[in-house]
């Protein structure tokens, strides 16, 4: 009897675990319990392995109590107050032998977060001290020894933060003319300061490449996870004299391609002034939700040297998830399906501000599998082969092999980017005759290969120098020229064209680029980038300038670059494949791995090395240069030997002379 009851007491045990546990859908991937303490409206922050798993509207987010039930839930991003900038009411400057003093009336009651200060000069650096005042009698310093300033170039900081605690009516604004000359000012602005900040908190960043290209240096980090509302960008960086304009970009998918989108820009500096203290601002705001893992970091340098960057920080506002639990104990957060659509809920039973609903310390499981998932047959589980291709009309091929399966990555080379069409719409894939999907990724890499030069002189007019710039192969994608001149003061008109003929045979000159460069005493840098405005067609370039009565100017040192771009595709190690390329009449072909390519973004890539090139078929190539027209003048001939025939049938025949 005892060992009975003791088989129904676990029975009835196990029946009440059964039916108390709770039945998920099997269309979602992931799960992570938590656990809620008492019932009620229950505020808490997404883990960020979380958002990094649900998609980027984070529509897939489902919220389950231990019963089963879906429950109804709101998101909250958290952001910055918008910005409140106001004129000042009265704005007057008196010139002192060594400063420039400012009396500003705010006209406000309310805290100020900061002042800024209008100015037409373009060229300056500045101490600014401030002090405030309740009546615009009686004055306390606030701020000691902040730099404004302002380069030719345009990068500017005229805005000096101030601290919160008062609500100064007056603030009077000493400009430092010690070492410069004054500068004009004509008016000032301020900005109100929000009532409440929003949270915010530091997130790791590797720093996954570094690239330098002339004038500016190009990181590439990665974020810990996607969907990250990201409120700033921090750059480390012990140098101590510099300031560069940052422009914070991230890969975006278009036509079946990946290019880079500009988010966010701002200004890092560190300037010292002489018996001032160290005025530096080292972090880009951004408040954006990175949809990615890649952040790209695009630091200008012009003509000065590269910064020594030690590391890169971010910080990321939490996203919150408001429900309503119904009852105290185990709860499931759901993520990971691409095909539902977002809910509609009814929160309107909520009847509160979710802002003012506390976070509430909630401990999550780390992100685990659904064991009632099933995976659909969707793009991640896709084939990584396609449709068979018939390459006869390829003209080029490069084999490659795989070493690491997985995600790939394989740049253009010099070959592929001169045989294939200017937009890759003929490139293919191609493994035992199928073809491989791939996305085009184009870069902001710039790569530099020195060409071969000859100086010239134009014996018809010996006041021109000229160059000749032989580049490694035709029709390359060049985007930039540099060049350095030992000459240190000059100012030429330089003109960068081909020679071409037109279908008849005749040259004629097309220009690809033309400024004025002029170097002045006060100018330490040597460098002279000109920018093509459009894409060369020969493998020979002309760089031309008049020098008038002037000595010619030297120039040596040339590099031309171009633009790296890549193909991304998915591939097994020991796979060998072909990259074919060389058909001007080939169509972009259209791959559903476009869909997926946030996926091949974020994923580690191994690099693909490529071997040389296999001429498949014997082709012509259009002869940009027109060294001949032959074949025009030869159907020309034949026309015209065509017409004299049908022209000599034509008129009448002569009638024949009677003997004599």
């Amino acid at each position: 009897m005892n060992r009975l009851s003791s088989h129904f007491t676990i029975y009835f045990f196990a029946v009440a675990l059964a039916t108390g546990a709770a039945t998920l859908p099997s269309d979602w991937q992931h799960k992570q319990p938590f656990d809620v303490s008492a019932p009620g409206l229950v505020k808490l922050s997404i883990p960020i392995e979380t958002l990094d798993a649900a998609r980027p509207g984070l529509e897939d987010l489902r919220v389950y109590d231990e019963a089963g039930n879906e429950l109804p839930y709101a998101i909250e991003h958290p952001a910055p107050a918008n910005k409140t900038v106001r004129r000042v009411r009265s704005f007057q400057t008196s010139l002192n032998p060594q400063s420039t003093v400012i009396t500003i009336q705010t006209g406000l009651t309310q805290p100020l977060s900061a002042v800024m200060l209008d100015t037409p000069a373009n060229n300056f650096v500045k101490s600014v001290q401030i002090e405030g005042s309740a009546d615009g009698e009686n004055w306390r310093s606030i701020v000691e020894g902040r730099v404004i300033f302002r380069q030719p170039n345009g990068t500017s900081v005229l805005s000096i933060e101030l601290p919160r605690d008062g609500a100064p009516a007056w603030l009077r604004l000493t400009v430092d003319d010690e070492r410069s000359q004054p500068i004009p000012f004509t008016g000032a602005s301020v900005e109100v300061a929000a009532s409440e900040s929003a949270p915010s908190e530091e997130v790791p960043v590797t720093i996954r490449d570094r690239q330098e290209s002339p004038g500016e240096t190009r990181l590439a980090v990665n974020l810990p996870a996607a969907n990250l509302d990201l409120s700033a960008i921090q750059i480390d960086s012990p140098d101590a004299l510099f300031t560069r304009q940052v422009i914070l970009a991230v890969p975006q998918i278009a036509e079946d391609a990946i290019s880079e989108h500009d988010i966010a820009s701002g200004v890092i500096y560190r300037l010292t002034l002489e018996g001032k203290p160290v005025s530096s601002s080292m972090s880009v705001p951004l408040e954006a939700v990175v949809r990615s893992r890649e952040l790209l970091i695009l630091i200008r340098n012009l003509d000065s040297p590269p910064l020594n960057i030690t590391a890169v920080r971010a910080q990321r506002r939490p996203v919150y998830l408001v429900f309503l639990a119904k009852q105290a104990g185990v709860h499931y957060l759901l993520s990971g399906n691409a095909r539902c659509a977002a809910p509609q809920y009814d929160l309107a039973a909520f009847g509160v501000d979710l802002k003012s609903v506390a976070v509430a310390p909630v401990k999550f499981s780390s992100l685990a599998e659904n064991p009632a998932y099933r995976a659909p047959e969707v793009l991640p589980e896709m084939q990584e082969s396609s449709t068979a291709l018939d390459v006869s009309a390829w003209r080029f091929r490069k084999p490659f092999q795989i070493t690491r399966a997985g995600a790939q990555q394989l740049e253009s080379d010099l070959d592929v980017l001169s045989e294939a069409q200017p937009g890759f719409a003929d490139v293919r894939l191609m493994r035992d005759g199928k073809q491989v999907p791939y996305i085009i990724e184009r870069t902001s890499i710039s790569h530099g290969i020195t060409p071969s030069i000859t100086a010239t002189n134009d014996p018809k007019n010996p006041t021109m120098s000229r160059w000749i710039i032989q580049l490694p192969k035709t029709g390359l994608p060049v985007t930039r020229l540099v060049c350095e001149s030992g000459t240190v003061v000059f100012q030429r008109d330089m003109f960068l064209y081909e020679m071409l003929s037109d279908e008849r045979g005749e040259p004629y000159r097309r220009m690809l680029a033309q400024t004025t460069w002029t170097r002045r005493p006060d100018h330490t840098g040597k460098e002279f980038v000109l920018s093509l405005e459009s894409q060369p067609q020969s493998d020979t370039l002309y760089l031309e300038t008049q020098n008038g009565d002037n000595p010619a100017i030297r120039l040596d040192k040339f590099t031309i670059f171009y633009p790296a771009t890549r193909a991304l595709f998915k591939a097994n190690a020991g796979d060998a494949l072909y990259l074919y390329y060389g058909n001007p009449f080939a169509t972009a072909p259209h791959y559903d791995l476009s869909l997926v390519a946030n996926e091949l973004i974020a994923a580690d890539k191994a690099t693909v090395a490529l071997g040389a090139q296999e001429s498949l078929k014997q082709g012509r190539r259009e002869n940009p240069s027109g060294k001949g027209g032959a074949v025009f003048w030869g159907i020309l001939a034949l026309v015209v030997v065509v017409l004299l025939v049908i022209i000599s049938k034509l008129l009448p025949k002569s009638e024949a002379q009677p003997p004599k």
